[in-house]
């Protein structure tokens, strides 16, 4: 079968891409988006690079490209898993690789127009990569423009748990009775101290890389998101892809649980 010329692909996904643009109903749009950024390692293997740290790199420079096509469609806001708590255990080569690709993406996208929040315990990596992490975020504060959550060092179950602990030590700080305090322990008493607190929670979680897990991902908060896997891994991951998911999901009927 002959294959099409790059450019005359390029130019018929462009055409593609608008016509999916245009059937949008913007009533329909996700209001927050979540992404699982994995296959990195995968995709590097796959072309050929004994080093898996270049995935990484490509896929930084896909984390810009996807914000800009979510700013363009006006979503307000998008969280995107970077680095769980569970990538820390990885191999020193990698890990070195990944502490600086991470507050290097963080720098790039902390100078646009984008307010920029770090999720996740930075307690956990090294203290200059943490400084900077908080320098990026700190530069965007006042801004109004699209809210991004950055997943660094970041694990659901301890967002929980800190949330918890956050709550009942303001409560005994109050000198709150061991009822009073049982009492604090609610949905809306655990939604307030989130890592994400006073933000929707996601409407639409994608994962690239065929893996149909969470892997731990905003697991208090995608309790009722729609959730939209690809085989792609992230460093092909295409816009094309991703206005397929936003079409998905508009066809979808969200109930809610009920």
């Amino acid at each position: 079968m002959k294959l099409l010329p790059d450019a005359l692909r390029s130019g018929m996904y462009r055409v593609y891409e608008g016509r999916l643009v245009q059937l949008m109903d913007p009533d329909r749009m996700p209001r927050h988006v979540a992404i699982i950024c994995d296959g990195n390692r995968r995709w590097a293997r796959e072309a050929g690079f004994d080093d898996v740290s270049h995935g990484h790199r490509v896929g930084a420079k896909r984390i810009a490209d996807m914000l800009s096509w979510c700013s363009e469609l006006g979503i307000g806001g998008v969280t995107i898993y970077l680095l769980s708590t569970e990538n820390l255990s990885r191999e020193s080569e990698e890990l070195d690789a990944l502490m600086q690709i991470v507050p290097d993406i963080v720098d790039e996208i902390s100078h646009g127009d984008w307010r920029v929040r770090i999720v996740g315990n930075l307690d956990s990596l090294p203290a200059p990569v943490a400084d900077r992490l908080r320098d990026a975020s700190a530069r965007t504060d006042g801004l109004s423009g699209m809210n991004v959550n950055v997943a660094v060092g970041y694990g659901g179950r301890q967002e929980i748990v800190d949330a918890v602990q956050k709550l009942l030590a303001e409560a005994a700080a109050k000198g709150a009775t061991p009822a009073e305090m049982i009492e604090a322990v609610s949905v809306a008493g655990i939604d307030a101290n989130l890592y994400t607190s006073g933000q929707p929670d996601p409407d639409l979680v994608i994962r690239t890389s065929g893996e149909q897990r969470l892997s731990g991902f905003l697991l208090w908060q995608s309790a009722y998101s729609e959730i939209w896997f690809t085989d792609a891994y992230w460093p092909e991951f295409r816009r094309v892809d991703f206005l397929r998911a936003l079409r998905d999901y508009a066809a979808r009927n969200r109930r809610f649980g009920k």
